[in-house]
């Protein structure tokens, strides 16, 4: 019987730089999932973290409003399932209407278009207990199954960790690049090398690395308090060759703004920068 391998020898498995038609790169596009029709998405950016409570949906949030206040069309597609936080940073609320076609997005009062289980729900309040092929298979819907439109950037607020989701996310649809969150804290050169290291497993490109909590500055003298330690969060993105996107400092005027559902007025330019190495790596050739 004929070997039905027809992975070329020496293959690396990196398919981006292969030009060679192979039965594992077929295998691998395969994977990707289409967008619903009437979804036009032209860049996705996902935003993870190796662990909870370091505010990833904040950063997610304020990229998506630095997008829209430079008129791009933009979306957010909330993958924390268990853990949905961006109806509530937009104080979003309203049913989720739908067609034949599919389910429509909400938008916040800026036009910023949201998914999130969240807005899918009787009451905010509920828990989400469900396993993990029912939750990867909710964040496929909400790529598939909702009319987002034409959308020039989309984030995708991921859960933290490296489990059934991340997995579900970089395999099925089509990331462009995604930005690592963390704070100034011990454990974060292993937080970051776990992200780090499932990126690159899954060929997904590092755009860089965001450090929230990275101090607290005193409005009285303007002296800087490192709250939760000095950071290292420069020598953890020298060790993996990657950028250190932004330093975002503990602000009470944003947890303010958050608390509210009025993160769209915030007045700051921590993630500018941030959004300046985004547009260059998803610029068109």
């Amino acid at each position: 019987m004929a070997n039905q391998n027809t992975t070329p020898e020496g293959c690396t498995h990196d398919c981006s730089t292969c030009s060679a038609n192979c039965s594992s790169k077929d295998k691998k596009n395969s994977l990707l999932e289409a967008a619903n029709p009437l979804s036009d998405v032209k860049h996705m950016i996902a935003v993870v973290s190796g662990k909870g409570g370091v505010g990833k949906s904040l950063v997610t949030s304020m990229l998506a409003v630095n997008s829209q206040r430079k008129n791009y069309n933009t979306a957010i597609l909330d993958a924390d399932i268990t853990g949905p936080s961006i109806p509530k940073i937009f104080a979003a609320k309203g049913e989720v209407t739908g067609s034949e076609y599919g389910m429509y997005p909400l938008e916040t009062k800026t036009g910023i278009r949201l998914m999130s289980v969240n807005l899918l729900l009787d009451d905010e309040t509920k828990p989400v207990v469900w396993r993990g092929p029912v939750i990867a298979g909710t964040v496929k819907q909400f790529w598939t199954d909702v009319c987002w439109g034409e959308v020039d950037y989309m984030y995708v607020d991921m859960p933290p960790g490296t489990g059934d989701v991340p997995l579900t996310v970089f395999q099925s649809l089509p990331i462009d690049g995604i930005v690592i969150v963390t704070s100034p804290q011990d454990l974060v050169s292993m937080i970051v090398e776990k992200a780090v290291t499932m990126a690159k497993l899954m060929n997904v490109p590092i755009l860089g690395i965001v450090e929230n909590y990275s101090y607290f500055e005193c409005t009285d003298c303007g002296k800087r308090h490192y709250i939760y330690g000095e950071s290292h969060i420069d020598e953890v993105a020298k060790k993996h060759g990657i950028k250190v996107l932004a330093k975002i400092p503990i602000d009470p005027k944003l947890a303010a703004l958050c608390d509210r559902g009025m993160l769209e007025l915030m007045e700051n330019d921590y993630l500018d920068e941030a959004f300046r190495e985004i547009q260059k790596a998803t610029a068109e050739d």
